[in-house]
Parts: C-alpha cells; sequence; structure tokens
C-alpha cells in the first residue's frame, strides 16, 4: 500500500513566489504519484495584512518595501515571470498592477476546503493565483473572484453568500495564528507530516528528494 503523505501549504494568493512554489511542487507530486498518495491542504498566510480596500500600486509598494529601485523591481519580476513560467505560470507581461489584501481569497479556500474537498481548493487555488499574477486583474472586485470561482467548477452563487458575509473568516483568522505562532514568517512555507519544514519556492527536485526520504522512511 502507498504511503499518503500530509503536506500543509502555507501561502498568499499575492505572493509570487507561492505560484512558483506551488508549481514545482505539482510537478513533483505527479512524478512520485505511484509511491505515494498526497494530502494537499492550502493554509492562509496574509502578506498584506492592513492593506486598505483598493490596494496599492505594486511598483511603489515593492520599491517602499524592499528599499530597492523601480528598475531593480522591474529586473527582480522578470526573473519570478521566468521562473513561473517553468513552473506552470503564465505571468502577465507588464506584471501585476496593484498589491491587495487577500483575507476574501482565503475565505474562499476555506469555504470550498469546508463543503467541498481538497482537489476543489487547489483548483481555486490555482485559478486565484492565474486571476492575479496572469489575467493581472482586481482581486479587491468580487466579480473577478466570482470567476475565479466558476472557472474552478464550484458554486458561484454559494461564494457570493460566503463574500456578502463573515463566513469562514474565524477559521481563516485561528488558522493564521497557528501559523505565525509556529514562527511562519515568510511565504511558502511547506510542512510535510506535521513535522518537516521546507522554505521557498524549492525546485521539484528539491520536493522530489523530500518525499523520497518520508517514503523510505515508511518502507
Amino acid at each position: 500500500m502507498k504511503p499518503s503523505i500530509k503536506i500543509d501549504f502555507v501561502s498568499d494568493v499575492a505572493c509570487p513566489w507561492c505560484a512558483v512554489g506551488l508549481g514545482n511542487l505539482e510537478k513533483a507530486m505527479f512524478e512520485l504519484q505511484d509511491k505515494a498518495n498526497f494530502e494537499l491542504h492550502f493554509r492562509p498566510f496574509e502578506l498584506n495584512p492592513n492593506m486598505p480596500k483598493g490596494g496599492q500600486d505594486a511598483i511603489e509598494h515593492l520599491t517602499q518595501k524592499y528599499g530597492m529601485s523601480e528598475e531593480q523591481v522591474r529586473e527582480n519580476q522578470a526573473q519570478i515571470r521566468a521562473r513561473a513560467f517553468e513552473a506552470g505560470f503564465d505571468f502577465h507581461p507588464d506584471g501585476r498592477k496593484r498589491v491587495y489584501n487577500t483575507f476574501d481569497c482565503h475565505r474562499l479556500l476555506t469555504w470550498v476546503a469546508k463543503e467541498y474537498d481538497l482537489p476543489k481548493q487547489l483548483a481555486l487555488k490555482k485559478e486565484l493565483l492565474n486571476s492575479y499574477f496572469c489575467l493581472a486583474v482586481d482581486i479587491d472586485d468580487h466579480a473577478n473572484l466570482l470567476e475565479a470561482v466558476g472557472r474552478a467548477g464550484l458554486d458561484p452563487q454559494r461564494a457570493q453568500e460566503v463574500l456578502n458575509g463573515d463566513e469562514f473568516s474565524n477559521e481563516v483568522r485561528d488558522e493564521e495564528k497557528i501559523y505565525t505562532n509556529l514562527g511562519i514568517h515568510s511565504v511558502p512555507s511547506i510542512i510535510l507530516n506535521d513535522q518537516y519544514l521546507l522554505q521557498g519556492a524549492q525546485p521539484p527536485e528539491s520536493f522530489i528528494q523530500a518525499f523520497e526520504s518520508l517514503i523510505n522512511q515508511t518502507a
């Protein structure tokens, strides 16, 4: 019988490296699908929890946050775009326009995990990343979130109910506290079997090596 590997993928929709890490993780899971069963959970982390509605110009935000020049930011974004393309995400050539808070995205992801299943949560996660980085649309606009929900094969009416109210807010905040209290302050952070931590947008080979080590332990 194949061993099961639990993966807690702590990340934010507003994090480009989370898209890269997820694409590489999927490649590793596909490579070892005959050797293990994978249980992938997306856990919430907000890079910009205090960002007001409407967000902030992306270049302005990144130059302020990292003390980089606009030219350095654009060079960095080009490098990330190349890495993302290798991982399966075709980022918009002009980059994301603005930086937003993602609390509603996390509420939707929690809703799907509770009322659907983990494969559907993965589908929505990828569509939300696609909305933000590939389509470069406003993710403060609920219409864009609902389009992502529809593309993921989920119920837009139920999603609208979630967005209109306060459902799953407490669950998101509670989970955020769990991972902050564990010392996670940057994403992506990937926890395997509640024991082993991998941080950053690891290449597929690193995930494969970690998975094979766990598979060998159970054998």
